[in-house]
């Protein structure tokens, strides 16, 4: 219970941080500041991974149920999606290849940069 609490608030205190510097650069949305935030707590060891890794596994095993609306509000707009159906299959993949091709070529460099700096 101790663990589901500390991570519960690490995530909420994230999210809150998220939605700060979003108000002062929406450029991204608040919950990915969040998420940028939460890696760099556990990154720098702020937040302990042991502590959150339980709850972030029964977090991650619930999280179709969140879903569900989604799901729903697609069937309750069904014509639209018959009609613009291949419109929006299109931009999906098209979007797709783009941010794979992206984060491909970032982790590429960010490879090779770790990998030309020389042990002392």
């Amino acid at each position: 219970m101790k663990n589901a609490l500390y991570t519960l608030c690490a995530i909420a205190i994230s999210l809150l941080i998220g939605k700060l510097i979003y108000a002062l650069i929406p450029f991204i949305p608040a919950s990915l500041y969040g998420m940028m935030f939460y890696c760099l707590l556990l990154k720098l060891n702020l937040v302990s991974p042991d502590n959150v890794e339980k709850t972030n596994q029964w977090l991650i095993r619930y999280m179709g149920i969140c879903f569900v609306p989604a799901g729903v509000g697609i069937m309750n707009h069904f014509d639209l999606v018959k009609s613009y159906g291949f419109t929006i299959l299109s931009i999906i993949i098209v979007s797709t290849f783009i941010l794979l091709t992206f984060v491909a070529w970032c982790s590429q460099r960010i490879f090779k940069q770790s990998h030309s700096i020389e042990p002392r």
